[in-house]
């Protein structure tokens, strides 16, 4: 719980309507801005799986508390998940904007009118049609959502610079996309391709 948490409260008010008519959705944009991404295999060096971004902000003594020994794990998993951290505060916001990217692609529900308004006094005015790969620029359609399979879906939580967790840095992409994109930043990633193409108009 955030410091200074006092009662009862509804940390996402603007994914209930999701939560009701497509709650994989809603749980997605959950998971993707609270948790960082992990190894998908069990060992003990390979590390969790899923952690909350904002324990990576603790320190290693503060961390076996919780049951997390990051002494044990190789130095490329603790630097993969100390790079995924981010505030409670930066998680937050990216929630948010996944919802309203969410809710501009084609084939989303339309949102409850008090939603509508909340998101878009962050963002601004909703337009149907006006979410697009990050990478690739292409739209994206609601449904591809619901082709997920085996944890693997045809659209992903992608970052302009995978090092930065907030919602300026934010948005959703091609599975295919994401992966291509790698460990690049995009203007990174856009002139290793461009250099890829010179090199093949020349050969």
């Amino acid at each position: 719980m955030p410091k200074g948490h006092d009662g009862k409260h509804d940390e996402f008010p603007y994914l209930r309507h999701l939560l009701k008519t497509n709650p994989t959705v809603a749980a997605k944009i959950k998971r993707d801005s609270t948790m960082t991404t992990g190894a998908a295999w069990k060992s003990e060096d390979a590390g969790p799986n899923r952690i909350l971004r904002w324990m990576m902000l603790l320190s290693d003594e503060e961390l076996l508390e919780y049951g997390v020994n990051m002494v044990a794990l190789s130095a490329q998993v603790v630097a993969k998940l100390r790079e995924k951290a981010a505030n409670y505060e930066s998680c937050m916001r990216v929630a948010r904007k996944l919802t309203w990217l969410a809710y501009q692609m084609p084939g989303a529900p339309v949102p409850l009118e008090p939603i509508r308004i909340y998101l878009e006094d962050f963002y601004g005015s909703m337009n149907v049609h006006s979410t697009y790969c990050l990478v690739c620029r292409l739209p994206l359609h609601f449904d591809l959502f619901a082709n997920a399979r085996r944890g693997k879906a045809d659209v992903e939580t992608a970052h302009s610079n995978p090092r930065i967790h907030d919602d300026s840095n934010v948005g959703f992409a091609h599975r295919e996309c994401n992966i291509a994109q790698g460990a690049k930043t995009l203007p990174e990633f856009y002139a290793w391709i461009e250099a890829i193409l010179d090199r093949v108009k020349a050969d």
